[in-house]
């Protein structure tokens, strides 16, 4: 029994039958990428390595080609539009997306593609478990478990580091995910469509480092904070429109009904409606809060459909583990 299951993880340590691409999207990281490169290679050396270079005004490109990457510029600005591109041009059967900034702990990838292969997942996220003290501003470990609490409560349990950049995809993950955002939000985005169709998921703890010295990060707590709740607004609202117009018409006919009820009282009263305005106000809201509640039903059934079409795109690919050998 123990030696099947030697043989087992020696076969599910051996990637050498697939196609593995290591995704990196960079924007200004000359310091870092040639590193994140380099131990990339090492740690899989059989996997190919995909630079994306987003604009970088510095040598960026030049770095990552002299390491040993295949350079690709995106020419629209932001983390998301460079994502879409990688899924869009990339072809393999095992997709490694992190960022180029070296606080990722490239040896991890082995375990992380390992789990994917042996349990036949679709997304695996390395769950960042900081080294150092400047690893993790805390701003940014506070935002993201307010987040996650967040997505856990409106689409489910979720992912204790939702926001983490280091993720390994399926092919059918990969190319059955439509990217809609063109920011930082992209790791919410791929949370949420995982959340959304139940796709089988996993989370890894990995070491997580300080940036290089002479680095910056180009996140900013509050701004992108922001735009990642806007994104979890607009995509409650899409995925789950009937609950979402609902409240809307719910707190509407409420409203509606407190205005309502001394009018109805005073009516019963002296057989006179003194406050039409109130009256016609009460209502209107009543007819909106109706109408409301039908645009949920409505907009419930159309998300039903394209629910529906991203899982036949999902399910027309094969499964992790089955992919298209070499």
């Amino acid at each position: 029994m123990a030696e099947q299951a030697s043989i087992s993880a020696r076969q599910t340590d051996d990637f050498s039958a697939y196609r593995i691409a290591i995704l990196v999207p960079c924007y200004n990281e000359e310091v870092a990428v040639a590193k994140v490169v380099r131990d990339f290679q090492a740690a899989l050396p059989e996997a190919k390595v995909y630079v994306f270079d987003n604009n970088s005004t510095d040598g960026t490109a030049a770095a990552a080609r002299a390491a040993g990457a295949e350079v690709v510029h995106e020419s629209h600005q932001g983390k998301g539009y460079v994502v879409r591109r990688m899924f869009s041009d990339v072809e393999a059967d095992i997709y490694v997306l992190v960022d180029g900034d070296a606080t990722y702990d490239a040896p991890s990838a082995r375990k992380l593609v390992a789990r994917l292969i042996g349990d036949k997942l679709d997304m695996v996220v390395g769950s960042r478990v900081d080294q150092e003290a400047a690893a993790y501003r805390a701003g940014h470990r506070t935002g993201n478990l307010l987040l996650t609490r967040f997505v856990a409560t409106v689409f489910g349990p979720t992912f204790k580091d939702m926001l983490s950049g280091y993720r390994v995809f399926s092919r059918r993950f990969v190319k059955s995910f439509p990217v809609l955002s063109g920011g930082f939000e992209i790791e919410t985005e791929l949370t949420i469509h995982a959340l959304e169709l139940g796709l089988a998921a996993a989370e890894i703890e990995t070491p997580y480092y300080a940036r290089p010295e002479g680095s910056a990060s180009k996140l900013n707590t509050w701004r992108d904070g922001f735009r990642i709740l806007t994104m979890i607004f607009a995509l409650y609202r899409a995925e789950r429109p009937l609950a979402f117009f609902g409240m809307i018409g719910a707190a509407l006919a409420l409203v509606s009904i407190g205005l309502a009820v001394p009018i109805v009282i005073t009516f019963l009263e002296t057989h006179t409606v003194p406050r039409l305005p109130t009256a016609v106000l009460s209502t209107g809201l009543m007819l909106m809060a109706f109408l409301s509640f039908s645009v949920g039903l409505v907009l419930d059934t159309v998300t039903r459909g394209r629910r529906e079409m991203k899982l036949l795109a999902y399910l027309a690919l094969r499964a992790p583990g089955e992919e298209r050998r070499r």
